[in-house]
């Protein structure tokens, strides 16, 4: 394979988990903040309410394991799920394919050797296996692969390629679309 087509492939391939993974970090941050603001919530609420219940000499006992019991819901899903640390991975995963794209580019077209692009493409291998596709809703993985229709995307976007099976015909498969009644007229 050409030299300048291969450096072509590995810039788009790039490209398109950079923006996969910006848009996977975005998605992540908002699950994030999600979390996050029903805690910030719950535990101005807490305040407000121990401060409230020892003026009015109200017992608070029960609404603060309540409400510390939901906190703490909340944060044990947030943990469960690692939600910082997958927005933190995609953030540094988009950064570092975007670093790759750019080393491709800067590169003038005649200069491109080979011994250049096999150490790109291993740098861009480990990043990618890196890369948790598992986590990465669906829809995000369809609008890169539509943004990037008619380039070189990476083997895990391929969501929309379909593998066609080519029917493998057999005796017994002749034999079985054969009405039984036939079969036993032709003394089969």
């Amino acid at each position: 394979m050409d030299v300048q087509v291969r450096a072509q492939k590995v810039l788009d391939k790039c490209e398109a988990m950079s923006l996969l993974c910006s848009k996977s970090a975005n998605y992540w941050n908002i699950v994030k903040t999600a979390f996050q603001i029903p805690l910030i919530l719950i535990n101005s609420l807490l305040c407000i309410m121990n401060s409230l219940g020892q003026e009015n000499g109200m017992n608070m006992k029960m609404p603060n394991i309540i409400i510390n019991g939901i906190s703490v819901l909340l944060l044990s899903f947030q943990s469960n799920f690692k939600v910082p640390e997958k927005v933190e991975l995609f953030k540094n995963l988009g950064n570092q394919f975007l670093l790759i794209a750019h080393s491709i580019e800067a590169l003038d077209e005649e200069d491109f050797t080979k011994e250049q692009i096999t150490s790109i493409v291993e740098k861009y291998d480990i990043l990618l296996q890196q890369c948790k596709f598992e986590d990465i809703p669906g829809y995000i993985k369809k609008e890169v692969c539509l943004i990037f229709k008619n380039r070189t995307l990476p083997i895990q976007l391929n969501v929309t390629g379909e593998i066609k099976k080519t029917p493998v015909i057999t005796s017994s498969s002749i034999i079985s679309d054969v009405p039984l009644t036939q079969l036993n007229n032709q003394g089969i």
